[in-house]
């Protein structure tokens, strides 16, 4: 059943060569098309749930930035809490936004068009895919002024905390602590929403290699495939060029650093606001790891087996960190882009205590 519609209409690609080549318009109503629906709910429990899901994003973020140190005096915003259809739209829209300033070869219109069409499509297929398993989102470019927009999808929501077997009101409230970390990541640190899309477009508009150079690599990629059983992070790592690969490094730092700081904030507020904070996480922990072998090889295919790995690095970051540095001392990562870390010190987050602390 219907718990809310608050759309989003996505919008075609900018004309000339600027932005991805992808009929965002295709997209959205692909992806509709193909998604699932969602799980049976009374009038009365998508209503109630539907009310408590944005009560409960306003009280997440105070506790949020109580226990973060960030955005005090910042005003508290509503969440849009949305069905499976309009996430999706949502979705594709703030795609369409974050790739537009992507400038790509010149290529002929008609081809364009035809790359336009299949990408759309295959867009849609993954929007529909993830679609019926995200439990919430911050865009930082979706909302009708394009200045962020905090999602919170209500049957898969309501879907997961079924499985989990565990109490209503204490999952939601849960899965707001992440999202609202993700807000206020963007809204507290001035630099980082403009930061995020540069490097997303300049990852973009780096042309790729010639043929050649990739055909070199191919023997890489191929044993890649055996020793990680179909790893698709590092097969695209492989099939970069230096320059690309120094980006993706970037980005890659980037939102591990994001994912795992919300796990890390979603946890460390406490049983005091979740009692059940510690099941939940260990059910949800296993559920991540959890699904069929179609399901699992789609995930590893589409990259959420590599977002997994985020979590737990970014919060083993997080975690280690604040233990040596307090919280304050964590914070000294929203200072600059200078001061986020690396991949290799996210791995190893005695080398970021000693780079940015001197520890």
């Amino acid at each position: 059943m219907q718990y809310v519609t608050d759309s989003a209409q996505p919008t075609s690609s900018p004309p000339g060569e600027r932005g991805l080549p992808v009929d965002w318009e295709l997209a959205s109503r692909t992806a509709g098309r193909l998604m699932q629906p969602g799980p049976d709910a009374t009038p009365a429990e998508a209503a109630e749930l539907v009310q408590r899901l944005r009560a409960d994003a306003v009280v997440a973020e105070q506790h949020v930035r109580e226990t973060t140190g960030l955005g005090h005096g910042l005003p508290l915003l509503p969440a849009d809490v949305v069905d499976r259809k309009a996430w999706a739209a949502a979705a594709v829209a703030g795609m369409a936004a974050l790739t537009a300033t992507a400038q790509l070869p010149e290529v002929s219109r008609v081809a364009r068009r035809v790359t336009a069409r299949t990408a759309g499509l295959q867009v849609g297929g993954v929007v529909a895919f993830l679609g019926g398993r995200v439990l919430g989102q911050y865009d930082p470019f979706g909302g009708s002024d394009g200045g962020g927009r905090l999602l919170l999808v209500a049957p898969n929501v309501h879907a997961a905390q079924k499985a989990l077997d565990v109490p209503s009101t204490d999952f939601g409230l849960w899965v707001c602590l992440h999202e609202a970390t993700h807000r206020l990541q963007f809204t507290a640190v001035p630099w980082l929403r403009s930061y995020f899309a540069d490097e997303v477009g300049r990852f973009l508009s780096i042309a790729q290699g010639d043929r050649n150079a990739v055909l070199e690599r191919l023997p890489e990629v191929v044993r890649s495939l055996r020793e990680t059983g179909g790893d698709s992070l590092a097969i695209v790592e492989l099939l970069q060029g230096p320059e690309q690969r120094a980006v993706l490094d970037r980005l890659l730092a980037l939102t591990t650093l994001l994912e795992g700081h919300a796990d890390h904030v979603m946890d460390a507020v406490g049983p005091s606001v979740v009692p059940t904070v510690a099941t939940i996480r260990n059910r949800f922990t296993m559920r991540r790891r959890g699904g069929g072998l179609v399901d699992r090889l789609l995930r590893a295919l589409l990259g959420v087996e590599a977002k997994v790995r985020q979590y737990a690095v970014g919060s083993a970051f997080t975690r280690h960190v604040v233990l040596a540095a307090g919280m304050e001392g964590f914070n000294r990562v929203w200072e600059s882009p200078e001061t986020l870390p690396t991949r290799e010190e996210l791995a190893n987050p005695g080398d970021w205590l000693a780079r940015v602390h001197g520890l």
